[in-house]
């Protein structure tokens, strides 16, 4: 059985986490898949095409993806190189103290390039990615013409 993790499960949005697949076949070809669906519905997505070890291990932090969305050892490509389904959409997080992001991670046997109904991932886990830490207060700022918001520590 194949097992994805995260590790911290639950993070800041400017942490790095360490992504691991185990479970493989030893240099099994396989699609590594991020995605995530921001507060307007705007679905984002990133892949990387992975070889892995003799282990039967894929870890996005050790191991050059062979391509996709990226190549080479990007710890967090699969984060930092999400695209939008629709062209000319941004990333932006508006409720930023309300919930996280979810990415859910996904992996994929062979180069899986689109996505089809039947397509079944191996393995998947999901990760949240907060924009405000625990118990964190934001404060809005309405002074004179000075619009903003102060983030206060707890």
């Amino acid at each position: 059985m194949v097992e994805v993790t995260v590790t911290p499960p639950s993070s800041l949005a400017d942490r790095s986490v360490e992504v691991l697949v185990r479970g493989l076949s030893p240099s099994q070809l396989v699609t590594v898949r991020a995605a995530l669906t921001d507060e307007q519905g705007e679905r984002f997505q990133a892949r990387a095409f992975f070889r892995a070890d003799q282990a039967g291990e894929v870890a996005p932090g050790r191991h050059a993806a062979l391509g996709g969305s990226y190549a080479g050892v990007w710890p967090m490509g699969l984060f930092w190189f999400l695209q939008p389904d629709t062209l000319f959409r941004r990333l932006i997080k508006k409720d930023v103290a309300g919930s996280p992001f979810l990415v859910r991670l996904e992996v994929f046997d062979g180069l899986h390039l689109v996505d089809g109904p039947q397509d079944q991932p191996l393995g998947s886990c999901v990760a949240e990615r907060w924009y405000v830490g625990p118990g964190v207060r934001r404060v809005p700022v309405r002074q004179g013409r000075v619009r903003g918001a102060l983030f206060l520590p707890p």
